[in-house]
């Protein structure tokens, strides 16, 4: 994986020396000053493709963040300040962060457009104070200064340039880092996130810091390329206008990015040579949004996907047998992992889980089935820590988990699936594993991506069928090898032969991992096949429970699961 962090920053670090060669040998001093605006612009919707595109956060006020480097920048320069244009920029940015993390806050308990009110009020707010001061510098025209090196027009392109292309490429390292993985994952499912130790919190702010930290920078750049700047730059149709090129063009790509910074750019200057109104930009890209959330593919994911359709396939690696290699199994503690004792769920009048008892010792498989509506999904529910109140207790190794939320219990040892994946399609096969499992070196993971059958590391989640998806999911919770999996219908999407397979494979979780597994499965074969216990559950209440096979005959659990009506035997 680090190798292809390395390939793609470095794939990006190539173009752009390439495009930039390009611009400076083929295009007059007029275009190159434009496409200077574009890769400035390109900078600020990095920063809003980081916090929508990657998080799915809606921030309809990065032309403030970007105002806010920008007013640094000037007051450094109007104050002569040591370390010239590249200092200022950066300490704009850092100013800018305190302000990312204020506008976050929302975000811990909002999402949608709740959300999109709040930071659309803030642009607001930022518009009036811009409206009561002026920027350093502007009633004096004090020009910011630019580094001596890039004084020029031409000088100042490949300065800009130079700054779009660490930001790209630090982020194409982050971007396929843990910390990037859990922004895709907070942004299909916080849920899921959770469930794998991610701190909600923590990545929707952290998302929020480095995006106003960007857009900060990129407002200290425009106050070097425009020299005195006014309130109109920063304004909330501009941010309103950013959101909707990044929503269309798909920002938290750097082609995306640059694709955007061209249209913002260079279509005004179109529609002045056509003699057609500005506001025909803006009806422009509202389109262009509503059709990219319409498809659910951008301009940049579309180019990505041609290309990937054109360019020759890899021969998949010769691997041989790698199960030598699976992560050792950790040595839980021995006695009862996980203990349910009197726990009852209520929805208002509805009694959905009453009393229930359930144990499960450790480096076992226990099945948990019974009809639709029993209270399954209730109940993993409560285990995982995604219930707001219970009744009873649930411990982890003899430890109360009650009070604990559903992040804190993946730390301590709890992880799970869902009936429906809730993997984020961008990530790639070994980014999902490796965010799912923590630290796991590459023969590790490639040992427990076959044994699992599942494709290769580099391989696109959204390139694969729904059953693999389900074969990922639990691979990912195993890799982790906690004290206790708890996995919910994972043959779901499976053929029958392929759920026979997956049943032998849960059997032997415990031997190869050192976990125990709560199963919870409707497939009878595949419980036979991976549980040496089960308990059976009926409207909320556990009607049986010991060895499949002696639990499976009985007439209570027939007539409940199976909906068979047995007769008693004639004397």
């Amino acid at each position: 994986m680090k190798h292809a962090s390395f390939r793609a920053a470095a794939t990006t670090a190539i173009s752009l020396a390439v495009l930039g060669a390009l611009v400076l040998l083929l295009l007059p001093k007029y275009w190159v000053f434009l496409i200077t605006a574009v890769f400035i612009i390109g900078i600020a919707l990095q920063s809003l493709g980081l916090v929508t595109g990657r998080t799915g956060m809606i921030s309809l006020c990065q032309m403030s963040f970007a105002g806010v480097g920008a007013w640094v920048t000037g007051y450094l320069n109007v104050a002569e300040a040591p370390g010239g244009l590249i200092v200022w920029v950066l300490i704009g940015g850092l100013a800018a962060v305190p302000v990312g993390i204020a506008i976050g806050l929302p975000a811990l308990r909002l999402r949608g457009i709740n959300l999109a009110i709040v930071t659309l009020g803030f642009a607001a707010a930022f518009d009036t104070v811009l409206a009561t001061i002026t920027f350093p510098g502007q009633t004096t025209f004090t020009q910011v200064v630019r580094p001596e090196l890039f004084d020029s027009d031409r000088g100042y392109f490949i300065f800009i340039l130079g700054f779009y292309g660490i930001i790209a490429v630090v982020l194409e390292f982050v971007s396929r880092s843990r910390l990037g993985a859990s922004w895709l994952a907070v942004r299909h499912s916080e849920r899921a996130a959770a469930a794998h130790g991610i701190s909600v919190p923590k990545a929707k702010l952290s998302a929020f810091a480095i995006s106003a930290f960007i857009s900060g920078i990129s407002g200290g750049l425009l106050a070097g390329y425009l020299g005195t700047l006014v309130a109109e730059n920063f304004n909330m149709m501009q941010s309103l206008a950013l959101f909707a090129v990044s929503t269309m063009v798909g920002a938290h790509f750097t082609l995306g990015a640059i694709i955007g910074g061209i249209l913002i750019t260079l279509f005004p200057e179109l529609l002045r040579r056509l003699n057609l109104p500005q506001d025909v930009g803006n009806l422009f890209f509202a389109l262009g949004a509503v059709q990219a959330l319409s498809t659910g593919e951008t301009i940049a994911e579309t180019w990505a996907r041609l290309g990937r359709k054109w360019m020759p396939k890899r021969a998949a690696k010769e691997t041989g047998d790698l199960s030598a290699h699976l992560p050792a199994p950790v040595q839980h503690a021995a006695g009862i992992a996980l203990e349910v004792s009197d726990l009852t769920v209520r929805y208002g009048a509805v009694v959905a889980l009453d009393k229930v008892h359930l144990k499960v010792p450790a480096k076992t498989v226990v099945g948990l089935v019974g009809p639709n509506g029993a209270g399954k999904s209730t109940m993993v529910d409560a285990i995982a820590g995604f219930l707001a109140s219970y009744e009873g207790s649930i411990k982890l190794n003899g430890q109360p988990l009650d009070g604990q939320s559903a992040t804190v219990r993946a730390h301590l040892g709890i992880r799970r699936t869902w009936q429906t994946t809730r993997i984020a399609p961008e990530l790639r096969v070994g980014e999902y594993i490796r965010l799912a499992a923590g630290p796991i070196s590459d023969s590790e993971l490639e040992a427990v991506l076959q044994w699992f059958d599942c494709p290769p590391p580099e391989t696109l989640i959204s390139t694969v069928d729904a059953g693999t998806r389900r074969l990922l999911d639990v691979a990912g919770v195993v890799a982790a090898r906690p004290p206790v999996i708890l996995l919910d219908e994972p043959a779901a999407g499976q053929s029958y032969a392929e759920a026979l397979k997956l049943g032998e494979r849960i059997a032997a979780i415990p031997e190869k991992f050192g976990s125990a597994v709560l199963l919870i499965e409707h497939d009878m074969d595949l419980v036979r096949r991976a549980c040496s216990a089960i308990t059976v559950f009926d409207f909320g209440r556990v009607i049986a429970d010991g060895a499949p096979q002696a639990v499976l005959a009985m007439p209570i659990v027939q007539k409940a699961y199976m909906g068979i009506e047995l007769e008693e035997n004639a004397a």
